[in-house]
């Protein structure tokens, strides 16, 4: 099924982790960059670890990013600009380390350690996807499913229902149904996702190709980690009075792989409670291909 708009683009995403160079107040190495605009009273949180990836990489070379460990600090303003400090606190011959620190109004909301590694020859084991997972051209897209299910009055606004839609930059199938609007399918801990930007992937000033593909699977895995968790709670996005927001997110980078076409987000929910869930997320290429590890918690609010 096929639901192409004008709209639909990944300019939004290459547009996000386009950094400007700044002069640094506090470390190494500083940049700037702009959250992209979404319809929710503060930034999506996937901006920032995009954002920081792109620094960490611009302060490293001759070495690939591998793993990232981040804490979201504070709320950050939406369309505004967040000021990325970058401290280099070790480069080996097989590994680098960095910290990246977001400021935005003075304060720090967000840092990460991030890890780089050479690379060696070395036994390899990959992960397998989930069987029996329908593909995407057999799956709704987002759009179609929002123009053709009735959301209760009050629950979604038009702004929301556009940005779900097409204001992502990536097409995104759900595996059962979507939890928008009502959670479609068995209240089970577990869902896959199919994403895939909506058009070519643009160039990056400061990032190759494969940093920049990097910094898409960084980008696109916040938006969906936690609904195997509201799964399980019953709680849809539409639904009146619930707040979520990411805590921390940690994510590993095994291996190099397309990110232009199909992958296959396979998610788990791991617990809930106190006001907090816990999910699993692996990315695979469509050919089975394990590229990336995902672990987030999250604040979740339902009054």
């Amino acid at each position: 099924m096929t639901d192409v708009r004008p709209t639909q683009t990944s300019a939004i995403f290459t547009d996000a982790i386009t950094l400007t160079p700044a002069e640094p107040e506090h470390f190494d190495r500083a940049f700037t960059a702009t959250t992209q605009p979404c319809p929710w009273p503060k930034a999506y949180g996937g901006d920032m670890v995009a954002q920081a990836a792109a620094a960490a990489m611009r302060s490293v070379e001759g070495k690939t990013l591998h793993s990232m460990h981040s804490y979201f600090l504070r709320p950050v303003d939406i369309g505004a600009q967040v000021r990325y400090e970058v401290e280099l606190l070790r480069d080996g011959r097989g590994y680098a380390t960095r910290q990246v620190r977001g400021f935005q109004n003075g304060k720090p909301v967000y840092t990460c350690l991030a890890s780089f590694a050479v690379g060696e020859p070395s036994g390899t084991f990959s992960a397998e996807p989930p069987a029996g997972v329908p593909g995407p051209e057999e799956l709704p897209t987002s759009a179609s499913y929002l123009r053709d299910t009735s959301a209760p009055e009050g629950t979604m606004t038009d702004a929301s229902k556009e940005y779900w839609s097409g204001g992502r930059s990536f097409d995104m199938r759900h595996v059962p149904g979507p939890v928008y609007l009502t959670v479609e399918g068995k209240r089970a801990p577990h869902q896959a996702v199919w994403v895939r930007p909506f058009d070519a992937l643009r160039p990056v000033d400061g990032l190759s190709d494969a940093q920049r593909d990097l910094a898409a699977l960084a980008y696109v895995c916040d938006y969906t980690i936690l609904e195997p968790v509201l799964r399980m709670l019953d709680l849809p996005w539409a639904r009146p009075g619930l707040v979520t927001a990411s805590l921390d997110h940690a994510m590993w980078f095994h291996r190099p792989g397309p990110v232009g076409g199909w992958l296959l987000y396979a998610q788990e929910a791991v617990a809930a409670d106190a006001g907090r869930g816990l999910a699993v997320g692996q990315l695979f290429t469509a050919t089975g291909v394990h590229l990336a590890t995902v672990v987030q918690e999250g604040m979740i609010r339902s009054s």
